[in-house]
C-alpha cells in the first residue's frame, strides 16, 4: 500500500471506554503516522461515570461529544473515516475492520464477553454511522494485540471441550494501550522494539499486565473477559472461583446478581466502600480511612504480583511501562508497586519528574521503569485510516 496517498487524511476517533467517551480529530502524515507529534487537531472527553452501562442515552452523548468537536474548528466535512475503539473482537475479529451491517450484527454476539464494554462501543458505532452515514466506521480491537499469545497462554486447565466446542479460551485486553505503550518505551529508550522484553502495567479504571517480547503479547492478565486479573476500579479481578459457587449456593446469589456485584460493586469500590476511583479511595486513606487505606495496599500487592508473573514469560526484563490514569498518575501508588518487586532486581523509585513521558528509574538502573500517556486514539487512527485507504 502507497502510504504517501493517506497524508493529510483526518480520522475522527472514538474512544468509547467503561468511564469516559473521549473523541478526537487527528491528521495522517505521509508515513501513514498521525501528525503534529501527535497532537489532535480537535479533542474532547465526557466522563460516563463509573460505569458507561447505566448512561441512558449514549447517543445523545456521542452528538454532543461531534458537536463539541465542530465547534472547535475542524470542518466535518473534512472527515472521511472515524475509528473505533472496540474492547473484544474474540476469534473473528484480529486486527482493524471495517463496520458494516453484518460485523455490527457479529460485534452484538460477543456483547456477554465484555458487558461494560462493547454494548457501548457499539451503541457510539451506530451513532457515528447514524449521524454521519457519508463517513466509513471502523473498529480496532483491544483483543487483536494478543492474537500472538501462544496456546500455553491462553488454554485455562479445564474440559478440553470447553476450549475446543465453547470457545472457552483466554483473549487478553488493554491491546491498543499496549501497543502504544511499547512503541514509546523503545522510542525512549532508542531501541528497537524487536530488541526488548517489557512488562507494560495498564492501570485504570480497568488494569492489565503484559508481557512484551519481541514487539509480539506473550502473557497477559485479563483472560475470557476483561474481569479477570488485578484489582480494579470495581472489577473484582481474579477471585477464588470456590467464593462464587459459596455465595451462590449458600447464599442464593443468581448469576445476574453475582455478575453484578463483581463488575460493578468490587475491586476498589468494594473493599473501601467510598469509590472506584483511586483518586477519592487515596484522598480518605489520607484523612484516615481504614479500609480506603486496606485498598490501596490490596491494589498494589495485586499489581506487583501481576508484574511478577508476567516477568516470568520473558527471556528477561528491559523494563516496566506504565500507563492509564492510575499509572500515569498515582505517583504514590506506583511507587508501592515498585517497591515490591525488589526480588526481580527493580530499584525504588525517587521522587517523579516531570508529567510527561520518561524514565522514572534512574538512569544507571538495570531495569528501567518508564511512564507513558495513554495513546489508544493514535493507534485506532493509523489503523483506520490504513484500512479505509
Amino acid at each position: 500500500m502507497d502510504v504517501a496517498a493517506l497524508s493529510g487524511r483526518r480520522v475522527l476517533v472514538l474512544n468509547a471506554g467503561s468511564s469516559s467517551l473521549k473523541a478526537s480529530v487527528l491528521e495522517i502524515d505521509e508515513r501513514g503516522r498521525v501528525a503534529n507529534d501527535g497532537r489532535p487537531l480537535a479533542a474532547t472527553q465526557t466522563e460516563w461515570g463509573s460505569d458507561a452501562t447505566r448512561v441512558a442515552d449514549r447517543r445523545a452523548t456521542v452528538e454532543r461529544a461531534l458537536n463539541s468537536l465542530w465547534a472547535g474548528g475542524v470542518g466535518r466535512d473534512s472527515i472521511t473515516v472515524a475509528g473505533h475503539r472496540v474492547v473484544h473482537g474474540g476469534t473473528r475479529f484480529r486486527g482493524a475492520t471495517l463496520i458494516d451491517d453484518a460485523a455490527l450484527t457479529e460485534l452484538e454476539a460477543l456483547g456477554d464477553l465484555a458487558p461494560l464494554h462493547n454494548a457501548v462501543a457499539i451503541d457510539t458505532l451506530r451513532a457515528q454511522r447514524d449521524l454521519m452515514p457519508d463517513v466509513l466506521a471502523v473498529a480496532a480491537f483491544d483483543t487483536a494485540f494478543h492474537a500472538t499469545l501462544t496456546e500455553q497462554a491462553y488454554v485455562y486447565p479445564l474440559p478440553w471441550a470447553w476450549y475446543e466446542d465453547w470457545g472457552i479460551r483466554r483473549f487478553g485486553f488493554h491491546g491498543l494501550s499496549v501497543a502504544w505503550s511499547v512503541r514509546r518505551a523503545a522510542e525512549l529508550l532508542a531501541r528497537s522494539p524487536d530488541e526488548l522484553c517489557l512488562v507494560v502495567v495498564h492501570l485504570g479504571s480497568g488494569c492489565s499486565v503484559t508481557a512484551v517480547q519481541s514487539g509480539r503479547s506473550i502473557s497477559t492478565s485479563m483472560g475470557l473477559t476483561p474481569l479477570e486479573g488485578l484489582t480494579m476500579g470495581t472489577r473484582s479481578g481474579s477471585v477464588d472461583p470456590g467464593i462464587l459457587l459459596h455465595v451462590m449456593r449458600q447464599r442464593g446469589l443468581s448469576a445476574d446478581r453475582l455478575a453484578e456485584v463483581l463488575d460493578h460493586e468490587s475491586g476498589l469500590l468494594g473493599i473501601s466502600g467510598v469509590a472506584g476511583d483511586m483518586r477519592a479511595v487515596s484522598d480518605a486513606a489520607a484523612g484516615g480511612n481504614a479500609r480506603a487505606r486496606l485498598a490501596i495496599d490490596i491494589f498494589v500487592r495485586r499489581a506487583a504480583a501481576g508484574i511478577a508473573v508476567a516477568a516470568t514469560s520473558l527471556l528477561r526484563l528491559d523494563a516496566v511501562v506504565f500507563t492509564g490514569g492510575i499509572g500515569e498518575h498515582a505517583a504514590d501508588v506506583r511507587a508501592q508497586i515498585v517497591a515490591r518487586l525488589g526480588p526481580l532486581q527493580l530499584e525504588p523509585l525517587g521522587e517523579p519528574v516531570g508529567s510527561g513521558d520518561g524514565l522514572l528509574s534512574a538512569p544507571e538502573a538495570g531495569i528501567a521503569v518508564l511512564r507513558v500517556a495513554a495513546r489508544e486514539d493514535i493507534v485506532i487512527a493509523e489503523a483506520a485510516a490504513t484500512v479505509a485507504h
